[in-house]
């Protein structure tokens, strides 16, 4: 049975995996380390590892010096950061977005 696109976008609780990489890679931002060793401590599939750390170093939030992968720029990870607290605080004072809404909306 299908589910509507919506239900389908709506977060839940869980952390994405390229939270969880920033929040570790931030937590040890002393250190830099392998892919592999990033998957394991923060539970990303080894094959999604590589695709969310690529990701991620486009929008300078881990930098790469292979084979080794460390937090990015301080003031980037930050601004990401309040922007997704800021969003997150939104939507759960006036409501999600709903894609349907923005779609069917006419100005003219």
């Amino acid at each position: 049975m299908p589910i509507s696109i919506d239900e389908f976008e709506a977060t839940d609780d869980e952390p994405t995996n390229a939270e969880r990489v920033v929040r570790f890679l931030l937590g040890n931002r002393d250190k830099a380390y392998r892919a592999a060793e990033i998957a394991d401590a923060t539970e990303v599939d080894e094959n999604s590892i590589h695709p969310v750390l690529n990701r991620l170093r486009k929008r300078d939030l881990v930098r790469h010096r292979a084979p080794y992968w460390a937090i990015g720029d301080p003031d980037v990870v930050r601004d990401a950061y309040a922007f997704a607290s800021t969003a997150s605080f939104l939507d759960d004072e006036l409501g999600a977005e709903s894609r349907e809404e923005w779609v069917s909306s006419d100005d003219g």
